[in-house]
């Protein structure tokens, strides 16, 4: 038996079947999750920007346009909201996780203290994670417009009509900010193995 699409599990939840719906969070969160926590570079907020995504897609099923497909438009919603959130970070600033919660400046704990977690995951190679740090590093530092394309198209391989759909620019846009996008990264990993050697 083929598995349904997702334009007909959008359909199947607005008739009412909130499997449908379930269905659809199931199958793509990973996915954006993946898309988001490179993008925003912070998986806490890619967590948080995937559960607004699926908020978004939940009050905004009714819009759906039925003879598009439905992967782009959750992309182009989770990007919209990730570039939202990164503009307001910009604008106001957030407290460090070394701040003091209670106490005076000597005593109480930190938000570090909170998180920490003396459990051990289990790690790939000390190397493979310095690696995926490094090139996570040159990523952040990338202009918005560029680290986008970048992360859809090598990383999501998305097709480029649909990277343009996503964006809402024409597919030469697509194109040509792949490629500067590329050259960008490129020249930027070449200067930082140069300053880390």
């Amino acid at each position: 038996m083929n598995s349904p699409t997702d334009e007909q599990l959008l359909a199947d939840y607005l008739e009412g079947q909130t499997e449908g719906f379930e269905l659809l969070v199931r199958r793509h969160s990973p996915e954006l999750y993946r898309f988001l926590s490179r993008f925003t570079g912070s998986p806490a907020t890619a967590e948080d920007v995937v559960q607004e995504t699926f908020l978004q897609i939940h009050l905004s099923a009714e819009s759906f346009d039925g003879s598009r497909r439905f992967k782009p438009w959750l992309f182009t919603i989770a990007a919209n909201k990730a570039r939202d959130l990164l503009r307001s970070r910009n604008r106001r600033p957030e407290v460090p996780l070394d701040a003091q919660v209670g106490g005076t400046e000597n005593e109480g704990q930190t938000f570090r203290d909170f998180l920490s977690d003396a459990t051990q995951a289990p790690h790939a190679s000390l190397e493979e994670e310095e690696e995926r740090e490094f090139i996570r590093s040159i990523l952040s530092k990338m202009p918005v417009h560029l680290k986008e394309v970048l992360i859809l198209g090598y990383y999501h391989r998305f097709p480029y009509k649909e990277i343009a759909e996503v964006l809402g620019v024409p597919l030469g846009t697509v194109k040509s900010r792949l490629h500067a996008a590329v050259g960008h990264f490129g020249r930027a990993y070449e200067v930082a193995i140069r300053e880390n050697v």
